[in-house]
């Protein structure tokens, strides 16, 4: 009896663990019985171990069933293991699906390699994909930059105000490693300032503004960038100063303030020369009265040395008051009778 009571007991365990493993699997098909009906009445038939392992490797099943859903329908040849891989690395399978569909309607070479790549990048292909379509305008500057006209001046000094509208399409095969808008901004910026600096007079351009545009797109400024320039348009033209003549002022200002400066020198140069003329001056005068004041010595010495005499001595006087009265007369009266 206790055998017979042992083997009923060890196979109801035995049914109860099967129940509980049927009910498992039944809960878990009847999760993804919806997924598989849809899959399957599409024609993108994936299996139910499929979807299981999408769930365990914590991958959307419905975006990897709706996406191929798409790809299906659009005749694009995607694997399911290819769409887990691309959400595994973190890409957008459904917008890389929709731009390789929008790239079929519009007969664009777009792999799914390709695709995949430019979203791993970080560029948003669907975008890219209707722009290549819709060519898109961009405004040159930019004012969420800063700036709202490009300045530039003519040969002729005057100051011209531009803004410039660039219509543009993205090339796909360029847009891994191309440069961006802010580049495509730079070099049409660049390429009128350049334009209009080479122009000998600024009626020149407000006559043919056409000009600066065939003049900017010929430098082939797309080069090595994500999109295709297809016009340049310039929207608007205004007069600026008049910087030539400002510049012409300030540097007559400056030289002013040189000349000025040179002409301050010079003069204090003079009056420390004049300075040093009166010091040279009273030394002169000053050695004039030493050698005076020598004269009587010497004038005693010659008395006491018997070299001059009384009469001599008097000569030489007489001699200085006729010399005194020769200058005397020689000199300018004020023009009075004596």
């Amino acid at each position: 009896m206790n055998l017979l009571a042992e083997g009923i007991s060890g196979s109801t365990i035995a049914w109860i663990v099967a129940g509980v493993i049927l009910l498992i699997l039944f809960v878990i098909m009847f999760n993804f019985v919806g997924l598989y009906v849809r899959a399957l009445v599409s024609g993108a038939r994936v299996t139910f171990m499929e979807l299981i392992g999408m769930r365990i490797r914590n991958v959307n099943p419905t975006i990897i069933v709706n996406s191929r859903i798409q790809a299906m329908r659009a005749g694009i040849p995607v694997t399911t293991g290819e769409m887990e891989s691309h959400v595994l690395a973190g890409g957008n399978v459904m917008r890389v699906i929709n731009a390789m569909i929008a790239a079929s309607k519009a007969n664009i070479d777009l792999s799914w390699k390709t695709a995949t790549a430019i979203d791993l990048a970080g560029r948003d292909i669907l975008d890219a994909v209707q722009t290549s379509v819709n060519p898109k305008v961009i405004d040159v500057p930019n004012p969420v930059m800063g700036r709202s006209t490009i300045d530039a001046v003519a040969k002729n000094g005057i100051q011209l105000k531009v803004k410039a509208r660039v219509t543009v399409r993205t090339n796909i095969q360029r847009l891994v490693g191309g440069a961006t808008e802010e580049t495509i901004i730079a070099r049409v910026g660049e390429g009128i300032v350049t334009a209009i600096g080479s122009a000998a007079d600024h009626a020149d351009v407000l006559e043919n503004p056409d000009h600066i545009s065939k003049a900017v797109l010929a430098k082939g400024l797309d080069a090595n960038t994500a999109f295709e320039i297809l016009s340049i348009d310039i929207a608007d033209i205004d007069v600026g100063e008049n910087i030539g003549a400002k510049l012409q002022a300030d540097q007559a200002e400056s030289d002013k303030r040189r000349f000025q400066a040179e002409a301050e020198k010079r003069r204090a140069m003079a009056v420390a020369l004049d300075q040093e003329n009166v010091a040279k001056q009273s030394e002169n005068r000053a050695a004039v009265v030493l050698a005076e004041a020598e004269v009587p010595r010497a004038i005693a010495e010659a008395f006491r040395s018997g070299n001059l005499g009384v009469l001599d001595y008097y000569k030489l006087k007489n001699l200085q008051a006729d010399t005194s009265m020769r200058e005397s007369i020689g000199q300018p009266g004020d023009g009075k009778s004596a």
